[in-house]
């Protein structure tokens, strides 16, 4: 049975009838007061769902957090323009640190990709070191809600492409070292095979190089990306008020 209300819900009038049934009303406003709280009990679940992802705001930007990101992006800053200048027409990129992990995801694209075809097999070795770092960095943006740590992803798909084009560009004229320890098709050469198959063969080379310079470009717009997020961020946190 419902508690008399001493004073009105609505209006706040008092004294109110101590009879509060059906239809008894307020004398001041009119509002029934047997259905006053019904509305606003119905509107509170007990135990309200919490907010979505979609919803969550992202967590403020410290000041040591922006230091360890700005140090890492002047690194990579720098790595960047290391590899960029790597030979790509005599495949130098293979003395990098960066094309041995890049090497593992290469061999599992191939077993990966091997129940879709012997096609899609040879392809599934630049497929897997491609979407290595691709997947990284739809997983931090998307569900880690980290956009610098996305950037970063991007950055290593550009750098696997630049791990790919000296691959490319030596199809046409075989000599690099391949892991069977040969050159060529007798080394099983993917990219000769890739584009034999598909009529590319006499243009490997301006693939090899446009497959450099897009790798570049993507490394390029990742790291400016970065920078952007740290200037905001740095921004952000210059216009919040100060603890007293």
């Amino acid at each position: 049975m419902a508690i008399p209300y001493a004073r009105c819900p609505k209006c706040g009038h008092q004294p109110l009838p101590a009879d509060q049934a059906l239809p008894t009303a307020c004398p001041a406003c009119g509002v029934i007061l047997a259905k006053a709280g019904q509305p606003l009990a119905r509107t509170l679940p007990d135990d309200p769902d919490p907010p979505s992802a979609a919803q969550d705001p992202a967590k403020p930007a410290t000041a040591l957090g922006l230091r360890v990101q700005l140090a890492l992006l002047v690194a990579l800053m720098i790595w960047s323009w290391m590899l960029i200048r790597l030979d790509y027409r005599s495949g130098e990129f293979g003395t990098s640190f960066l094309h041995r992990p890049l090497l593992v995801f290469h061999e599992a694209g191939h077993i990966i990709f091997m129940p879709l075809g012997h096609w899609l097999s040879v392809l599934g070795g630049t497929l897997g070191q491609l979407l290595m770092p691709a997947t990284m960095a739809g997983a931090l943006l998307l569900k880690n809600r980290d956009r610098f740590g996305a950037a970063v992803g991007v950055w290593f798909v550009g750098v696997s492409l630049l791990d790919v084009a000296p691959y490319m560009y030596d199809a046409l004229q075989p000599q690099l070292m391949l892991l069977s320890g040969s050159t060529g098709e007798a080394g099983g050469h993917d990219w000769i095979y890739l584009f034999d198959s598909t009529g590319l063969l006499a243009r490997a080379q301006s693939i090899g190089r446009l497959t450099h310079r897009l790798g570049a470009l993507v490394m390029l717009l990742a790291l400016a990306a970065a920078a952007r997020l740290l200037w905001r961020n740095r921004q952000t946190m210059a216009l919040r008020p100060t603890p007293a």
